[in-house]
């Protein structure tokens, strides 16, 4: 069995667990909390990120859309009709703007900043930037959701999917990205109407 380095409130982590569960591959999690800077862990990742897959033979792949590449090349290409990915380079190239879109630029604007402040930094110690929330990045996070929310909107209401007529990674890391706010209670899904239904 593969084995995935993770945090459950990362979104880049959720989107790995989303995907190997769409195609019924179960993992071995370990929750690791990056900023211990465990030896262990940075053996795997000198970087300190998650998520880190150990493959076979424990070679370790680091990297969200990297593992998401390497789970379609060792098995979605098998799964035919059910694959992640599309056979087609422009759809492909649509499928990793939209991941991209929400596994880096809605990270680096809005989710990475409400988990920090509202989640990490309560339980972490202040050697590792622990202390209380910052409200003005907790301001700043939530004005940048309605963009995001507007934009996922129109993706579901002009598609069958977020990528086109059928589900793929560009939906598993909008879910991935969401599910975050959405725990969180960040969400009005009565403004998103469109989103909401793609979403449930």
């Amino acid at each position: 069995m593969l084995t995935l380095f993770h945090h459950p409130m990362f979104a880049t982590c959720r989107f790995v667990r989303l995907a190997f569960g769409e195609y019924g591959e179960e993992l071995a999690l370990i929750e690791e909390k990056p900023w211990t800077r465990r030896k262990e862990f940075l053996a795997l990742n000198p970087a300190g990120t998650l998520p880190i897959l150990l493959a076979e033979g424990d070679v370790p792949i680091v990297g969200a859309m990297v593992i998401a590449e390497y789970l379609d090349e060792t098995r979605g290409v098998l799964k035919r009709d059910k694959r992640l990915f599309a056979e087609d380079p422009m759809e492909r190239a649509e499928i990793r703007r939209l991941t991209d879109w929400y596994l880096n630029k809605a990270e680096s604007e809005v989710t990475r900043h409400l988990v920090r402040e509202r989640v990490l930094k309560p339980v972490m110690p202040e050697t590792a930037g622990g202390g209380s929330p910052d409200s003005a990045a907790i301001r700043a996070a939530r004005a940048n959701i309605r963009q995001h929310m507007k934009y996922t909107n129109w993706l579901a209401g002009t598609r069958h999917w977020l990528a086109g007529n059928r589900v793929t990674y560009a939906d598993l890391a909008a879910a991935a990205a969401l599910s975050v706010l959405d725990y969180l209670g960040e969400i009005d899904w009565r403004e998103h109407s469109a989103a909401r239904q793609w979403y449930t």
